[in-house]
């Protein structure tokens, strides 16, 4: 997703110019040992702060989800019984934690905050779960007294309210938390969670009711056990990807809708991809209800390997090329900084990839121990929300002048934080040349003593800082009290 809609004022130009806010060697030489600061305390990422707004909002959506889950556990309990209910509930956890495992797997290069997406699964299991319960029990009942099958449930309702209230906590994240969205992946993983949350509860009304109850009731326990494993690996084994998969078609939506400026975008893909999931979602349910009305089994069997097999292959594919097409805007975005004097390009290629971004990690436990370990952490997570901040800006996305301020003033905390982190490695490697960059090329000081300039390889690969010099000048923005520096030079054309 490449920028569509150049930024108003050119203000993302101007936040790229912004100078290092702490002292650095002012010669290119090598280094001097002074600028290989104490081992401290890791530093951290800076924090937001809770006001009374967000407070109430958090208590009204904390409550929301309490009181919904108390309904569940209490209906549920009601229906299928105490014993019924345990037996459905350990077996509908046991594929939670893979299936979570696969979307936190998918959202590696910027993991999204566990507060999020604990909400969305949450919001899933309970209050969509219980919206769904009440529509579709009070549809039913209609179907019922008009003389209708009640399987006509499944197929016109069920897939519209399961669909539209699964979505309804991720949209709202969109709403109020746009700037934790980095696109696509972000909303697969979202929608992902919160039908795999769902899906843990309907699950448990059909192992512990059809199952376990259904068959203890009418032949005994045993039965009832064995009703559940054919249950488990029917609906979990074989089709337990159903409700992500539905799902992710509504995360597509919302993650193009997070990335645009397009105020069309923005309302259309939401809806293009709702709509999507509820047909694939209702195809699905049609399936069954045809092939028990004709009783032909091949109907189920040509549905499954001809439409959600193919639906499935493809949706995982487009997954993982998002993945990797994602993990590679630090490689489109980052170069700014290497310009502005921020970064070197050793530092935006090792930020690249996963297997480079673990070389990385290694290499700063080997030189600078745990506390290395943690702040190349944070300083991988700085670097890739700075980048997803001005490919935000690059696209428009902040159209207010506050939301241009605060851009602003994130980009600036990003900055600190990536200079205070990157403090920790800089010059403990004695396998490492002393070095400085400038923002065009290396001051290198070689082992015979001598000092030569090196220009910048095309490909870049060692993840090994070295020290800044002074930025160069900003180009038409300059913070009041903050020096202006030597005019920024071209990156390698390889990296354009």
């Amino acid at each position: 997703m490449r920028p569509n809609q150049p930024a108003a004022d050119g203000y993302a130009d101007r936040m790229a110019d912004t100078p290092p806010g702490s002292p650095l060697p002012q010669s290119p030489a090598a280094p001097p040992a002074s600028a290989v600061p104490p081992m401290g305390e890791t530093p951290r990422m800076p924090l937001r702060r809770l006001g009374w707004r967000r407070f109430l909002a958090l208590a009204g959506v904390v409550l929301l989800i309490a009181a919904c889950a108390v309904f569940m556990v209490f209906t549920l309990g009601q229906s299928l019984g105490v014993q019924a209910l345990l037996i459905g509930v350990l077996a509908a956890i046991l594929p939670v934690p893979v299936l979570v495992a696969c979307f936190l797997w998918l959202d590696r290069y910027e993991p999204e905050p566990l507060k999020y997406l604990i909400f969305c699964f949450a919001w899933g299991a309970f209050v969509s779960t219980a919206a769904s319960l009440t529509v579709n029990d009070f549809a039913a009942n209609r179907f019922a007294d008009w003389g209708l099958p009640s399987a006509l449930t499944g197929v016109l309702v069920a897939p519209f309210i399961e669909e539209l209230t699964k979505a309804l906590g991720p949209i709202l994240l969109l709403v109020f938390r746009r700037r934790e969205w980095s696109g696509i992946t972000d909303g697969l993983v979202y929608c992902g969670l919160s039908a795999v949350g769902f899906a843990m509860v309907e699950n448990i009304l059909y192992l512990g009711g059809l199952g376990y109850a259904a068959g203890a009731d009418r032949y005994g326990p045993a039965t009832g056990i064995q009703q559940v494993i054919a249950i488990f690996i029917l609906r979990i084994l074989l089709f337990g990807f159903a409700h992500p998969l539905f799902t992710s078609m509504t995360g597509v939506g919302l993650g193009i809708a997070s990335r645009t400026a397009d105020r069309r975008i923005r309302v259309l893909a939401p809806i293009a991809g709702l709509l999507l999931a509820m047909m694939l979602h209702g195809t699905w349910n049609l399936l069954p209800t045809l092939t028990q009305a004709t009783g032909e089994a091949m109907i189920m069997l040509y549905g499954f390997l001809g439409l959600m097999v193919p639906v499935f292959f493809g949706t995982v594919g487009l997954a993982l090329w998002l993945r990797a097409w994602e993990g590679r805007l630090t490689e489109r975005v980052l170069p700014d900084y290497v310009r502005a004097g921020w970064l070197s390009p050793p530092e935006v290629a090792a930020l690249s990839s996963l297997g480079r971004r673990h070389a990385a990690r290694s290499w700063a436990r080997r030189v600078a121990g745990d506390a290395g370990v943690r702040s190349m952490r944070g300083y991988q997570s700085a670097a890739t929300r700075l980048a997803l901040l001005r490919d935000g800006a690059l696209r428009g996305l902040d159209r207010k002048p506050a939301d241009q301020e605060r851009t602003v003033r994130e980009e600036r905390e990003l900055l600190e934080a990536i200079t205070q982190y990157r403090s920790f490695f800089v010059g403990r490697d004695p396998q490492a040349p002393a070095g400085v960059w400038d923002g065009s090329r290396y001051h290198l000081r070689f082992p015979d003593g001598t000092r030569r300039a090196v220009d910048a390889p095309d490909e870049p690969v060692v993840p090994i800082p070295v020290v800044l010099a002074p930025a160069p000048a900003p180009v038409g923005y300059t913070p009041p009290g903050w020096p202006a520096l030597r005019p920024a030079s071209p990156w390698p054309p390889t990296h354009q």
